[in-house]
């Protein structure tokens, strides 16, 4: 996701520092940790460094991270969870980790205050992630909390549902910005005509959701937040530009698809039917297309999906001349029963899975063209 990512932030008018596979490092301050929260579509969370050192053991540690002022960061009567990483001799299990970095935290805060916080696993209050990797420590405050990819609109999931921040990087990839229809065809719980819908808005994901975790530091300010989320309502369009069409097979995942719809607040906006794909309804503007597939990842499940990937081709070449067309797969093997020649082939995981969103321009007639001698 970090191509995304970077393109989001960039847009957002921060410089990039660096970037690594799983996420990218800019100079930023805690003010705009809320910024980025509240607008970021492809980020999981928003870490806010507050202190890096050497160091060499688990009692080591514990001295470092007490020597941190966290009376100054965490009020004594907020829920305290910690998550941690580490690749050190010393960890047998993360837990140890996790364990000793919150009793440093809480042990100085009682020493300081006469009084210590408590102890959560939910992650709704404040969240510290320690990364500790050989002799090295990194501590930062997790201001989203929970993690931004629960969006909090997907009330009824369905089997293998994309995850929000995913489903919008997929759209981010393909060139969706609102202007043009867009095409959702084996839409399940709705995830992908969702993300296109508050993309083509302009709505910042964050206004979705009422909590995170830098609400509960003696960080944060309450008044800058109500003036960005104003500031974010402001800039949202209240129609689109252009039509907006899921479809499914199954009548409960339509079902499922207009409820979360409805809840993010954009069912009024996306034309959803029951039908087979081929019969989706197209547009006659050309616009985007994106198909989500199964990858047939289990016994016996990828030969009886070759007839469909054959056909998604066929309903790409005879139906929706003009669009560019995107097939998201774990399959690549299947995906060669497309019969059409990929433009571009985007590596993304679904999890674990290794997918590539792949990209095909649907010429009306052919492209071939002759040349007369003279």
């Amino acid at each position: 996701m970090s191509p995304w990512l970077e393109k989001e932030v960039s847009e957002l008018g921060f410089d990039i520092q660096s970037s690594h596979s799983t996420g990218i490092i800019i100079n930023a301050t805690y003010n705009d940790c809320l910024l980025l929260n509240l607008y970021l579509r492809t980020a999981f969370c928003v870490l806010y460094l507050i202190d890096e050192f050497s160091c060499d053991s688990l009692e080591n540690l514990y001295q470092l991270i007490t020597n941190i002022s966290w009376e100054t960061i965490i009020p004594n009567d907020e829920i305290l969870s910690v998550v941690s990483r580490a690749n050190h001799p010393s960890v047998k299990n993360v837990m140890f980790v996790n364990q000793k970095v919150k009793d440093a935290i809480v042990d100085r805060i009682k020493e300081k205050t006469g009084k210590r916080p408590n102890a959560g696993h939910n992650k709704k209050n404040v969240v510290i992630n320690v990364y500790w990797d050989k002799g090295y420590c990194w501590v930062y405050l997790n201001t989203s909390g929970q993690k931004l990819s629960n969006r909090t609109y997907r009330k009824i999931p369905l089997q293998a549902p994309l995850q929000e921040t995913l489903a919008a990087g997929i759209i981010i990839a393909s060139g969706y910005t609102g202007n043009v229809p867009f095409i959702n065809p084996m839409c399940g719980s709705g995830t992908l005509a969702i993300e296109a819908a508050l993309i083509a808005l302009n709505k910042a994901p964050g206004l979705l959701h009422s909590n995170y975790g830098f609400k509960h530091t003696k960080f944060f300010d309450s008044d800058q937040w109500q003036k960005l989320r104003k500031e974010a309502l402001l800039k949202s369009r209240k129609e689109l530009a252009a039509p907006i069409v899921a479809t499914d097979h199954n009548p409960e995942a339509i079902k499922a698809a207009k409820k979360n719809a409805q809840t993010a607040g954009v069912d009024h906006l996306i034309d959803f039917k029951v039908c087979n794909f081929i019969d989706t309804p197209i547009p006659d503007k050309p616009g985007t297309i994106i198909i989500n597939p199964e990858y047939g990842l289990r016994m016996g499940e990828e030969k009886s999906l070759e007839t469909v990937y054959s056909s998604i081709g066929n309903f790409f070449k005879t139906k929706c001349a003009g669009y560019t067309g995107h097939i998201f797969t774990g399959n690549l093997k299947l995906a060669k029963k497309v019969g059409l020649t990929a433009k571009t082939k985007i590596p993304f995981f679904n999890g674990d899975i290794e997918c590539r969103l792949l990209s095909y321009e649907i010429y009306r007639g052919t492209r071939r063209t002759t040349f007369k001698k003279d």
